[in-house]
């Protein structure tokens, strides 16, 4: 059996391909077109899941698509009636539902197959049921408690209930228009962050200011009993006048979600490039603070509803590593399960794993322990884009050499890391979700206090207060971190240890901590190897992991890592044997 899942108008569109149970590939459409959190139709992420699962889209049994739009019908019909949103948001609404009715047509249509000739079944599964399904589905875990927070899809804000043998249950919802994703998303509008996904910033201000404002932020957001919440309307528009919204093969965008009161409330709103202050700092802050009291008090009642150690989560808000990385310290849960692509795109692995589980009553028998899932070049295939490009590399200085034993590639590459070297690291399989996961990764030495301005300047051009995140081997992490858990996704942070945060600088956030990636053996041979060769030379088994990218999406195939290496200042390139150094 062949299911083919599909995030389809919307934010970080996304395909994914299961054969018999088990997931062969999964990418996001932006790595394809090259723009950040493309949204659309996944065309070019449709057509690598094929071609990895040599298949042509005939022989796909079930498409699984993570929007139902009869889900929640009554709801959205009495929330019309009563809030009586303008014509033009409705007319929106309507306009990219009927695009998701209308997948096997376009399926048809993009890929020229008659529709006699496509024989498989299309299931729209609910938004959050999706996400659900895409964390506790493919994880270790059984039973869990299954939870899911964002935006807003398929008229719902949080899901939650059980995860059991190759079921969901689900116990309890918030529909629209209460949502935690939604008031992140107006606080970060507000800070002076516009673009679609720019939440991880203001996540990343936030230890830099003191949550001195809550009393500001209680009035926005109430907590209600048995898990419940509710947004002050007043300071939001979505429920009222509808927010525009672009979903149409680009790159999404959101128009403002607060409204005039939340000035009143806040003071004016931080325009895009003016100074960041004290306050702006105290207000992301602040904003942390809500959601995490929000987010835990969810937490609380589904832990004491379920009974189970075990915790699953999904959706949007569950790449807010930040508070992942207290749920030990603030709930009873004991175990955590976040897959890579926690957002939107993990949907089409959701809808995917439901179809096959739930609705297909097929036995759990897939574990995703690793993000490599993406497409993957050969040496000889990095060899021909070398050559193309081979009188550039020249004229900018630079030596190429084949190095074929691999314990000598790390070594070299992990002794140009310890001379302060900044080096792109393109290896096998592009990893699913954002996060660069050792594949297609900078790396640098997070010994040097100065590295994160030195990356800045040479590649990133990003915010000064953003941190780098640590690619750590497993047997080392109790050492450095006040933890010992297996973080393969980098979706939690953790404090580094006090003795150890002097020795690692470049890695250590302003309040002590790090977002941590474990690295073991068995999921990264290659990456393993090179974290345990600069290991050998420093006694540091810890290097500076960041994505291979310049305000792009992050790398995916050679010709793009060789356009990236050659128009910033990086220093060395090693893209599978080749190892590409800049002398000049």
């Amino acid at each position: 059996m062949v299911i083919l899942g599909l995030n389809a108008y919307h934010g970080d569109s996304a395909a994914c391909i299961l054969v018999e149970g088990k997931l062969i590939a999964a990418a996001e459409e932006e790595r394809f077109r090259r723009i950040k959190h493309w949204a659309g139709f996944p065309t070019e992420a449709i057509r690598y899941c094929l071609a990895e699962a040599g298949i042509s889209l005939d022989q796909v049994d079930h498409i699984a698509v993570n929007r139902n739009p009869s889900a929640n019908l009554l709801e959205k019909v009495l929330f019309t009636f009563s809030k009586r949103p303008s014509l033009t948001h409705i007319k929106n609404r309507l306009t990219n539902a009927s695009k998701i009715v209308d997948i096997k047509a376009m399926l048809c249509s993009e890929f020229h197959v008659s529709e006699s000739r496509l024989k498989a079944e299309v299931h729209n599964i609910e938004h959050h049921r999706a996400h659900l399904a895409s964390s506790f589905f493919v994880s270790p875990f059984d039973p869990a408690a299954v939870v899911s927070v964002d935006g807003f899809g398929d008229f719902v804000s949080t899901m939650w209930g059980t995860g059991s043998g190759n079921r969901l249950t689900i116990s309890d919802q918030v529909n629209f228009p209460h949502s935690l994703g939604l008031f992140y998303l107006a606080m970060t509008q507000f800070l002076g962050f516009p673009r679609y996904g720019d939440e991880y910033k203001v996540m990343g201000l936030a230890p830099y200011g003191r949550p001195c404002e809550m009393d500001k932020m209680r009035k926005i957001v109430h907590l209600k009993s048995k898990g419940h919440f509710e947004l002050e309307l007043d300071y939001f528009l979505h429920h009222s006048e509808g927010v525009a919204m672009v979903w149409d093969n680009g790159e999404p965008t959101v128009g403002t979600v607060y409204s005039d009161k939340l000035i009143e409330l806040l003071g004016p709103p931080r325009m895009k490039d003016e100074q960041l202050s004290d306050y702006h700092k105290n207000l992301a802050a602040s904003l942390q603070e809500m959601y995490e009291d929000a987010f835990f008090h969810i937490l609380e009642h589904v832990s004491r509803e379920t009974k189970t150690p075990n915790l699953c989560l999904a959706g949007g808000c569950a790449m807010n590593s930040v508070a992942n990385g207290k749920i030990f310290e603030r709930s009873p849960f004991r175990e955590l399960y976040v897959q890579s692509a926690a957002g939107d795109g993990g949907g089409a692995v959701g809808a995917a794993f439901y179809v096959w589980n739930q609705v297909q009553a097929n036995p759990r028998t897939f574990v995703m322990d690793n993000a490599y899932l993406g497409p993957e070049f050969s040496n000889d295939e990095i060899n021909s884009e070398l050559r193309a490009l081979s009188f550039e590399l020249e004229k900018q200085g630079c030596t190429v050499n084949l190095i074929e034993d691999e314990d000598e590639l790390c070594r070299l590459t992990a002794a140009k890391v310890t001379e302060g070297k900044v080096i792109g690291w393109f290896q096998g399989r592009m990893e699913w979700g954002p996060r660069a996961l050792g594949n297609r990764s900078i790396i640098c030495d997070p010994r040097r206090a100065d590295m994160k301005d030195i990356l800045n300047l040479k590649i990133k051009r990003r915010e000064s207060f953003r941190p780098f995140a640590p690619s750590i081997l497993r047997e080392s992490v109790a050492e450095w971190f006040e933890t010992d858990y297996d973080v393969p996704f980098m979706l939690q942070v953790y404090q580094i240890r006090e003795e150890k945060r002097k020795l690692i600088p470049a890695v250590t956030h302003v309040n002590g901590s790090g977002r941590l990636q474990s690295v073991s053996k068995s999921q990264n041979p290659r990456y393993y190897r090179l974290i345990k060769a600069f290991e050998m030379i420093t006694g540091v088994p810890v290097v500076l992991n960041t994505s291979f990218n310049e305000n792009e999406p992050v790398v995916c195939k050679p010709e793009e890592a060789l356009d990236c290496f050659l128009r910033t200042r990086m220093d060395v390139l090693v893209m599978g044997n080749w190892f590409v150094e800049r002398k000049v």
